[in-house]
């Protein structure tokens, strides 16, 4: 027996198609030209500029972006089942275990006190979630390293919605 879930999915995906298929291009057209409207300035980037050295800034921004791919690598492994292999990662790219090899000690030096914790807590969620990520094996539950995850990642969000290098 097919699960309703998956019925209303494959309905929702034909009449979805449908409706697209249907829609009216014309809608999109722009009207006749109006006069000219002064562009709106962006709003203002509230987040706390940081200044760090030169060196310690492309040090740092290499190791967000290879924090980055390690998040990508990550959900490649749970996507293909491979839970040791994404607690792997996530201990030493993105864990307690990784702060050595990303400098933390010396770039924790030029970093105002919230940015230190944001870290910090990344550091220790990315542990929490290399522990739960190996836990599936045993508990067949992925649930908890997935909240894990989001909770490591919430750091990074947190970090780059309250700061940025000047």
């Amino acid at each position: 027996m097919k699960h309703p879930l998956h019925i209303g999915l494959a309905a929702g995906l034909v009449f979805g198609t449908a409706s697209a298929q249907q829609h009216d291009h014309a809608m999109h057209m722009q009207h006749p030209p109006q006069a000219a409207q002064p562009a709106k300035a962006a709003p203002k980037d509230a987040r706390q500029a940081v200044q760090f050295p030169k060196t310690l800034r492309e040090h740092t921004l290499a190791n967000m972006r290879d924090h980055l791919l390690a998040l990508q690598e990550i959900q490649e492994a749970l996507a293909k089942q491979e839970y040791d292999r994404a607690g792997d990662i996530a201990e030493h790219r993105l864990g307690m275990s990784s702060l050595a090899l990303h400098g933390a000690h010396d770039v924790a030096k030029v970093m105002p006190k919230g940015m230190q914790e944001a870290g910090t807590a990344m550091h220790r969620h990315a542990s929490r979630f290399a522990v739960a990520a190996k836990d599936v094996g045993a508990t067949g539950d992925v649930r908890p390293a997935l909240a894990a995850l989001a909770a490591t990642t919430a750091q990074c969000v947190a970090c780059h919605a309250g700061y940025r290098f000047k």
